[in-house]
């Protein structure tokens, strides 16, 4: 499936066990607009809402992985990318990166799993240069040590993919054509896995992590969000206009 928008999409395709979650805008070196956010976001409720996907990769068509934000109309929710931030994720996503992977792309990967780096990576944070950020990107403190951490984020100078292996934010180091078929067959052996192991490390993992402010302030406004655009939200409404009784159903 493709959900489409009038500049870029997000492709999700599904086989044997295995989501892949494709950022496609290579034009625009794979720039987010709102509209895209909103997919991811929609492919990620999709990925845990799914009984046969069990695990997921994040992939990106081009070169380049991901420039972050589109800064001619930036997304108001970029946040709403973000696995694992605007939607609970029990199962385990890999991310397969190539190319550039800057501002919000970094905070991106830092919510996943588990991570994929071409030999040409390189992870650049450039919000203090260009004046802008969401403090997502905090959370990586948690992820890799703090000194690497804090020249990724204050200096907004590119870190090559080796570097980034040898903070431990990245797992595996490949040739740039080998990139997606090394995750797979990561997502291949985690596929084969008992799922509900895997769900209980992840939880246990992520209880263990200390949280950002940025973190928490996101998922709240998610759980609010959710009620908000809930049925019963919807239905509560329209019993308020008709004047009875609302028949709530929990959804």
């Amino acid at each position: 499936m493709s959900t489409v928008s009038d500049e870029g999409r997000i492709d999700y395709r599904s086989a044997d066990g295995i989501a892949v979650i494709t950022i496609n805008r290579p034009a625009k070196r794979n720039a987010l607009t709102a509209a895209m956010c909103d997919q991811l976001h929609a492919a990620w409720l999709r990925f845990q809402a799914s009984p046969e996907d069990r695990v997921a990769v994040l992939a990106a068509e081009g070169d380049t992985f991901c420039a972050g934000a589109d800064l001619r109309a930036p997304p108001p929710h970029f946040w709403r990318a973000m696995p694992a931030v605007a939607v609970t994720l029990d199962k385990p996503v890999i991310a397969a990166v190539q190319g550039a992977v800057v501002g919000g792309a970094v905070a991106m990967v830092t919510f996943c799993d588990l991570c994929v780096a071409a030999e040409d990576a390189r992870f650049i944070y450039p919000e203090a240069k260009v004046g802008v950020a969401q403090g997502m990107i905090s959370a990586i403190t948690a992820r890799i040590p703090h000194k690497i951490a804090m020249e990724l984020m204050l200096l907004g100078e590119p870190v090559s993919a080796r570097r980034a292996y040898e903070a431990g934010f990245v797992n595996r180091v490949v040739p740039a054509d080998a990139v997606l078929d090394t995750a797979l067959a990561m997502a291949a052996t985690l596929a084969k896995s008992a799922p509900l192991v895997l769900g209980l490390l992840k939880r246990l993992a992520d209880r263990t992590l200390p949280h950002s402010p940025a973190e928490a302030a996101c998922a709240l406004q998610a759980e609010v969000q959710d009620v908000l655009t809930s049925a019963d939200a919807a239905e509560g409404l329209a019993a308020f206009r008709d004047k009875r009784p609302p028949r709530f159903a929990g959804r």
